[in-house]
């Protein structure tokens, strides 16, 4: 499980399962990094991709199911693929988020809530029986081509005084994004693996992926 006192690098795989036998072996080992399947990873690759990133990493990995309905089942099938924690969509029913949540605490696994699209993240929370592990301030990557627009860190101090909760920093974070993500409150700082020709930002998959890895880490300390 998640230590609310440590700030972790999360990696995002979205592309194929060969860009992780490429790219993951060349990440540094620490507790401090998970790896995640990505929604567009997952959808390509399937739970063999999650099983493959489980086998080769060892230690925290992310499945980033965006659970929208029937959550039982998909913790159950992404815990079976080895992951350690998974997200549900913020806006997903209520009910969802609940059952989401409890069947995560009974598989030891973290909780996440993504909270893309969501005005208000405060408002699902307080309807909820239990509080996630993490809170997922996300912009989307649609989203990055709208220039100005910016992770919504105005919610951090209003979810943190009601709920023990870690938040987390999603999309389009560089170097530059981790530390404003970090200065304004957020424990886990997720960072999109991404290649030479991809217009996003995040860390090129070509370039030194251990040493990037690395500045990251030292950034967010």
């Amino acid at each position: 499980m998640l230590e609310s006192k440590l700030r972790y690098l999360q990696i995002a795989f979205n592309g194929d399962v060969g860009q992780v036998r490429n790219v993951l072996p060349r990440i540094p080992r620490s507790d401090r990094i998970l790896i995640e399947a990505g929604t567009p990873f997952i959808k390509r690759e399937g739970m063999a991709g999650v099983r493959t990133i489980s086998s080769m990493w060892g230690g925290k990995v992310v499945a980033d199911l965006k659970t929208a309905d029937g959550a039982e089942d998909e913790v159950m099938i992404a815990r079976s693929a080895g992951a350690t924690a998974a997200t549900v969509l913020g806006d997903a029913p209520t009910e969802t988020i609940d059952i989401f949540i409890k069947k995560c605490s009974e598989l030891g696994m973290d909780s996440m809530i993504d909270m893309l699209g969501v005005g208000d993240p405060l408002r699902v929370l307080m309807d909820l029986k239990k509080p996630p592990s993490v809170v997922v301030l996300h912009k989307g990557r649609d989203e990055e081509t709208s220039r100005g627009k910016m992770i919504k860190y105005v919610h951090v101090k209003r979810v943190k005084s009601k709920f023990d909760v870690l938040i987390s920093a999603a999309g389009g974070v560089d170097l530059k994004g981790a530390r404003s993500a970090i200065f304004n409150g957020a424990s886990i700082v997720v960072v999109n693996l991404v290649g030479r020709d991809d217009p996003w930002a995040g860390m090129r998959d070509d370039e030194d992926v251990s040493t990037i890895a690395r500045k990251f880490l030292e950034t967010i300390e």
